[in-house]
């Protein structure tokens, strides 16, 4: 997916046909691929009566909490049908985005692979998992038994949100600096609502450390840093607090990745997005759950995962294949885009990282994610149409990518998050391993062009 000018991109928001006709493809959880819309269609065909449309999920399991979602918001009856060896959620036509919200908050969905070969009449070929795990766990020292493998970054969030609410019932959970748009919604939507302290910082965050160390909530969920504001939590504060009141701490470690920060001594469940930089290549999804030995819950979160994670993994075979190929040359990938990240930090201000610093690994670096603003904002646009870079909503990928964040991800709700300090000019840039100076170059001569 590629949304090349800041007009496309209020076109794509705004649903206008001249750029909406134009797309092949998008984020899978936010715009069905084409083979996913096709295995739609057709069980559509064998399964639903006139003014109805199918869902298709790939667990009896998932397509149950999908319809709990759907009847609950719209009060009205559904029906789930086996097909081809998935699971299919009926609904009516009223109630088809609603089952699609779940499929994007949730990310419980079927991979473009898996439905390419269910249209091709072909079955899942056999992929070990095993070793997988293995390089997984390698990356962060930590237990292959202790990895779990998901369809995507966000299933693995939605996968502790339920374990964490299933352990500690009937409570909020606490979501500590600005989170990635559908971390927010999946503690909204499930479970018994979020409390949410956009600046961990201060008065507030004094607060919130008391409320926690008495116990009030059901887990306490952050990203390190968060993205897009690139904000550090002062996780020893927070874990110390945690601890006292027997409140888990789930910590994200997608946007700088495993290769530059060590959570793990702090946090109860770390959760990944390997789609990002562990892939590289923006050609498959996958998401990963860590359980933490020392955790005081370890045993009840290793039961809970071994159920609903059966064998350590949800992948779909050829989407573990192509990850397990990814993962190759990680470590030199990262370490490229950190160097070529913190040239162009450097390039264009000075930023400080003392929290960061507390979770930076023994030679790891800053990562590869840039967020910047204008100090003209109405020049905005015309930067980012004259950045000669890959436009696109993802992070993380060998290549670099920019996108206008805020715009994307909360086109909807602009006035607020820009109370929450996202600026609705916010430019985000996910450096690859290009050589450095060719990415400065580029967004130097984008500059130079307003």
């Amino acid at each position: 997916m590629c949304l090349p000018t800041w007009d496309a991109v209020l076109g794509y928001e705004e649903k206008r046909n001249k750029v909406i006709r134009k797309l092949r493809a998008g984020y899978p959880r936010f715009l069905l691929h084409p083979a996913t819309a096709r295995l739609f269609a057709e069980a559509e065909k064998g399964l639903a009566d006139n003014g109805m449309k199918v869902v298709v999920f790939p667990t009896r399991d998932v397509a149950q909490r999908a319809q709990r979602f759907v009847e609950k918001r719209s009060r009205s009856a559904s029906r789930i049908a086996s097909y081809e060896g998935l699971q299919a959620l009926i609904v009516s036509e009223d109630d088809f985005p609603v089952a699609m919200e779940y499929w994007r908050y949730t990310g419980e969905i079927v991979s473009s692979r898996q439905a390419e070969h269910i249209l091709q009449g072909e079955g899942n070929s056999e992929f070990r998992t095993t070793s997988l795990r293995k390089r997984l766990a390698k990356l962060g020292d930590y237990s292959p038994e202790n990895v779990y493998l998901y369809e995507n970054g966000m299933a693995a969030m939605f996968a502790a949100h339920r374990a964490l609410n299933h352990l500690l019932p009937g409570r909020k959970t606490l979501q500590l600096e600005f989170p990635y748009v559908d971390a927010m919604r999946v503690q909204n939507h499930f479970g018994n609502g979020v409390v949410f302290l956009n600046e961990a910082i201060g008065e507030s965050l004094d607060e919130a450390l008391r409320r926690i160390a008495k116990g009030e909530f059901s887990a306490v969920f952050c990203e390190a840093p968060s993205n897009p504001l690139l904000r550090t939590v002062n996780l020893a504060a927070v874990s110390k607090v945690c601890r006292q009141g027997g409140v888990p701490l789930v910590v994200d470690d997608t946007t700088c990745s495993v290769a530059n920060i060590q959570v793990d001594r702090y946090a109860d469940i770390v959760t990944t997005s390997l789609t990002k930089w562990i892939s590289g290549r923006g050609d498959v999804m996958a998401g990963q759950v860590t359980l933490v030995p020392g955790s005081a819950m370890y045993s009840e979160l290793k039961e809970f995962f071994d159920g609903d994670c059966e064998g350590g993994s949800r992948l779909y075979a050829s989407d573990a294949r192509v990850l397990a190929r990814n993962i190759s040359g990680f470590a030199g990938r990262m370490r490229k885009s950190n160097k070529s990240g913190e040239m162009l930090a450097d390039f264009l201000s000075e930023h400080p990282a003392k929290l960061y610093n507390s979770i930076k690994r023994k030679g790891g670096g800053y990562g590869g994610l840039i967020s910047l603003l204008l100090k003209n904002r109405k020049k905005s646009a015309k930067f980012y149409d004259a950045l000669r870079i890959s436009k696109g909503p993802s992070l993380g990928t060998d290549f670099s990518l920019a996108c206008p964040y805020t715009l994307l991800a909360h086109y909807d709700e602009l006035e607020w998050a820009e109370g929450c300090g996202l600026d609705r000019h916010l430019i985000r840039i996910s450096v690859g391993s290009e050589d450095a100076s060719d990415v400065i170059e580029r967004v130097r001569e984008a500059l130079d062009s307003i």
